[in-house]
């Protein structure tokens, strides 16, 4: 879904590839700024209209760090928005009220996305991350059948 993305600098640098310092070298009280403007009415802004500061979660990839991802099934999903309220790293992307997939430059793997999906089956289902999203469809369950 890359053509989905904000701007040129989302996903630029690898989070924790930079020089690497002991504890007794970080500066005490440091504040890592998301923005490069004052952010008083930021909320207001699209996201392609912000300006992200160039270390900032916005910018840094956290790819590596995943062992498994959600995948998404648009066949599936209701729309509720309920992954994309609680996703800790705003990586379901959404515009307008509709699910469009999930960022994978921001996504960790935590599977919050899932545990909150109400769908039976669910719209997301975690799976290894050398699973194709094309490969982790075709696995996916069918709809459970209520008992009487």
């Amino acid at each position: 879904m890359s053509n989905v993305l904000s701007n040129e600098k989302r996903g630029m640098r690898e989070l924790g590839a930079e020089k690497k310092v002991g504890w007794n070298e970080v500066t005490h009280g440091v504040v890592l700024h998301s923005f490069e403007d004052d952010a008083a009415d930021i909320a207001l802004r699209k996201a392609e209209d912000r300006k992200y500061s160039e270390f900032s979660s916005y910018t840094a990839t956290v790819a590596s760090w995943r062992v498994i991802k959600p995948v998404y099934n648009r066949d599936i999903c209701i729309d509720c928005q309920n992954c994309w309220v609680w996703c800790p790293d705003s990586s379901i992307i959404s515009r307008d009220k509709q699910i469009l997939g999930i960022d994978y430059d921001h996504c960790k793997g935590c599977g919050v996305c899932v545990e909150v999906c109400p769908t039976n089956p669910k719209s997301l289902l975690m799976f290894g991350e050398a699973l194709s999203s094309d490969d982790a469809i075709a696995q996916w369950p069918v709809k459970e059948k209520k008992e009487k």
